[in-house]
């Protein structure tokens, strides 16, 4: 229910209490508010807590926080008393939140198998961001794009700081240094993003994905497209424009043309990911090694099982002279703008669901945007994909599903047109009686080829 609260000197109508969190997993420095953010949620009639800390790595401090209006509380009182609970992964404990609460995380769901086990124990409604579907309408929801496409440019930035050898090309009176040759492994935004800061830096970029759309993309960028370009490979995106897998035929094919390319770069950045399943194993040991020593690989798919054969989760390994580069959690490591970008990301959804004027919750259960995001509703499996079902409409709409049958309209129109006709020829005077015959047979005769028309 709404209720009072002075902000700033000024007194708001606020009914949603909304908590921050500290992240508490392992490599994971960002949060999920900003002082934006905070401001425009209190404008939306929300009241904001944010834990002690949380903005830390992002650097945020409480005050920056408090000043934008939020209140700093310890961990268990923002828990316990938050309506929303908007965080970058999931919460370690979901059972200090209230019941019916909702919480709105990245919460892998594919990756944690309990995740909507321990969301339906605590009777909470959880929506998983990572799961927006992409449609033009939820594009400022997108957490995959706004965070991948910073891990791309962070790629390269790595590549560089173990690339013992310059990027550009440069001419000096003791000699010519030749540019890097640069090959990014998989076009979506990370890889689209690491071409155009590649191209930035001056490397020679290549680029390779198993989608036919990308090949454009990546030539506007600079990039040379490299792939067997078969029947297999011309529809090998699903209509989320995300990849398949491929048969076992083409991936040899494409492993062999990709294998004699490797051989000539000096930097190869590997971003393939598949939803749901193991990351694709692009790069063998046989083209690690065939790189020539000074050489780096940056693994952006190394927490799904990763695109090397060699690559190892959050260590930096050397192969015969080749530096392999497995860094976690990526999009953390430029906290600060993550952070931001994934705040936004999470303000967009919430404007969708929270009714400005009654400041509270009004979700459209029958939205793209939530169908595609839900797991648990009040605690109820919700998505087909994770144990659950689609929201059922409510028992009144379905009370109303028989005036919308086909048969029964039809008849309706039907009768009523027999009435009218029979009034019509009732009210017509008897001297005219062969007249109106005539006229009616006209009309019978137009009206039928009108209806023919119409279907």
């Amino acid at each position: 229910m709404p209720y009072f609260r002075a902000i700033n000197g000024k007194e708001l109508i606020v009914g949603l209490t909304v908590f921050i969190p500290k992240e508490s997993a392992a490599h994971e420095q960002r949060v999920s508010a900003s002082p934006e953010t905070v401001k425009k949620l209190t404008a939306l009639g929300c009241s904001l807590s944010v834990e002690s800390g949380a903005g830390e790595g992002s650097s945020y401090t409480d005050e920056a926080f408090k000043d934008a209006g939020a209140k700093i509380v310890k961990s268990d009182e923002g828990f316990s008393k938050a309506d929303i609970v908007l965080a970058v992964q999931c919460p370690k404990d979901l059972s200090v939140m209230k019941k019916g609460a909702l919480l709105v995380a990245m919460l892998a769901p594919y990756a944690n198998k309990d995740v909507v086990k321990d969301c339906s124990k605590a009777g909470i409604t959880a929506f998983a961001m990572e799961m927006v579907p992409r449609i033009s309408r939820a594009q400022n929801m997108d957490v995959l794009s706004s965070q991948s496409n910073l891990a791309g440019y962070k790629a390269v930035l790595d590549a560089a700081a173990h690339y013992t050898r310059a990027f550009p090309m440069m001419m000096t009176a003791a000699g010519t240094v030749p540019p890097a040759k640069v090959f990014i492994m998989g076009a979506g935004v990370a890889g689209l993003q690491a071409i155009a800061t590649a191209k930035r830096l001056g490397a020679v970029v290549s680029a390779t994905d198993v989608r036919p759309a990308v090949k454009e993309q990546v030539e506007s960028l600079g990039g040379t497209f490299v792939a067997v370009m078969d029947d297999e490979f011309k529809q090998a995106e699903t209509s989320g424009g995300y990849a398949k897998e491929m048969s076992e035929d083409y991936k040899k094919k494409q492993a062999a043309l990709i294998e004699q390319h490797i051989a000539k770069q000096d930097i190869v950045i590997t971003t393939a990911l598949i939803p749901g399943r193991p990351a694709p194993k692009l790069v063998t040991k046989k083209m690690v090694e065939s790189m020539r020593p000074g050489s780096v690989i940056v693994d952006l798919a190394v927490e799904t099982g990763g695109n090397c054969d060699s690559s190892k989760e959050g260590e930096v390994v050397s192969i015969k002279g080749v530096t392999i580069v497995g860094h976690l959690n990526v999009p953390s490591r430029l906290a600060a703008d993550s952070s931001a970008l994934y705040a936004r990301n999470l303000l967009n959804l919430l404007s969708l669901i929270i009714d400005k004027e009654k400041k509270e919750l009004a979700i459209d259960w029958e939205d793209e945007i939530i169908k595609g995001v839900a797991l648990t509703r009040e605690g109820k499996p919700v998505h087909p994909n994770f144990g659950g079902e689609a929201p059922k409409a409510k028992p009144e709409e379905k009370a109303e599903e028989p005036k919308e049958e086909a048969k029964p309209e039809k008849e309706k129109d039907a009768k009523s047109d027999k009435a009218d006709s029979e009034k019509k020829t009732k009210s017509s005077p008897s001297k005219k009686k062969s007249k109106d015959k005539e006229s009616a047979t006209k009309d019978s005769s137009g009206t039928a080829k009108k209806a023919a028309g119409e279907g």
